[in-house]
């Protein structure tokens, strides 16, 4: 522990070998931070700027894009201030913010491709009422609810633990995440309840929901002509994949810390550095490809480029 202006500091352990791998270390996280910002950004952009992407889905897809820019701002500078220090520090309060943040927006994402998958069932469920249900207020409403909802309800877990007493100062991750918790002296019931409560609300329930809504998509799609089953593909696929690669990570969150599970420090940095590298760049990459609008600009794009 170091106390300089009442500030408590932690000591970052989460590196497997920092001293020999930190050139490499710098060069993998820089060349990501710089990916996922300039993919992210470009498809933001080109959704922005595109009248026909004007759209609920394709806006829900910026929404969920723009979860990845803010993740990476938000992770990756201080994680090349690490790998570029002798000492690998964060202050308690910087920790409690970046927890903030970390979970803030995994649940705002749940919530995002939940509002997603919805926009999918009536489009193919119901067209003919899509334009009346998925209005432009209504859009606004559930991209500021799927924001405002998760940080509304993680805030009070965040202002609890700013006020706990911390009796370790060592933290066994790279970035803070679950692990935090092990720092306090002692557990709170109160707290992991509430802790558990908006689990499900945030994340289970959302994960249900969509799973029931692609369910109903894929029975009326089935029924119905090649066209609908096509679109539905088409437009569902990425998703789902989405979906189910964000849970395998969130999954092991879950187990890192509430089923008390010990992994050893190199399963934790290599599951980490998939998280930090893998999602922020899954997304774009996803959508870029499978969506077919947003291919076709992308492609257009790179040509302009390339004569220029």
């Amino acid at each position: 522990m170091d106390i300089y202006l009442n500030v408590t500091y932690i000591t970052v352990d989460g590196y497997v070998e920092l001293h020999k791998y930190r050139f490499l270390y710098f060069v993998i996280m820089f060349t990501a931070f710089i990916l996922a910002i300039c993919s992210n950004f470009t498809i933001i952009i080109i959704i922005f700027v595109h009248k026909n992407l004007h759209e609920p889905m394709y806006i829900f897809i910026a929404a969920l894009l723009w979860n990845s820019v803010v993740f990476s701002a938000v992770v990756y500078p201080k994680l090349l201030l690490d790998l570029l220090s002798d000492e690998q520090l964060i202050s308690y309060p910087a920790c409690l913010f970046q927890w903030f943040a970390y979970y803030t927006l995994g649940s705002s994402e749940f919530i995002l491709l939940s509002v997603m998958a919805y926009d999918r069932y009536v489009s193919i469920c119901k067209p003919l009422q899509y334009p009346l249900i998925m209005s432009k207020t209504k859009v606004t409403l559930f991209i500021a609810l799927a924001w405002l909802v998760p940080a509304s309800e993680i805030i009070v877990i965040t202002a609890i633990n700013a006020n706990r007493k911390l009796c370790h100062f060592v933290f066994n991750g790279i970035i803070c995440n679950s692990l935090v918790y092990r720092l306090h002296c002692v557990t709170s019931r109160a707290l992991n309840i509430y802790g558990l409560f908006v689990f499900v609300n945030l994340d289970i329930l959302p994960v249900l929901f969509i799973l029931f809504s692609y369910t109903n998509i894929f029975i009326v799609s089935h029924r119905s002509g090649r066209e609908v089953r096509k679109k539905a593909v088409q437009t569902c696929l990425p998703h789902l994949l989405v979906l189910i690669n964000f849970s395998c990570f969130s999954a092991y969150d879950v187990l890192l810390l509430r089923m008390e599970t010990e992994f050893s420090k190199t399963v934790r940095f290599i599951m980490t550095i998939q998280l930090i590298l893998y999602h922020p760049l899954f997304n774009p990459v996803m959508y870029g490809l499978k969506m077919t609008e947003i291919s076709k600009h992308l492609k257009r794009l790179f040509c302009l480029t390339r004569m220029i």
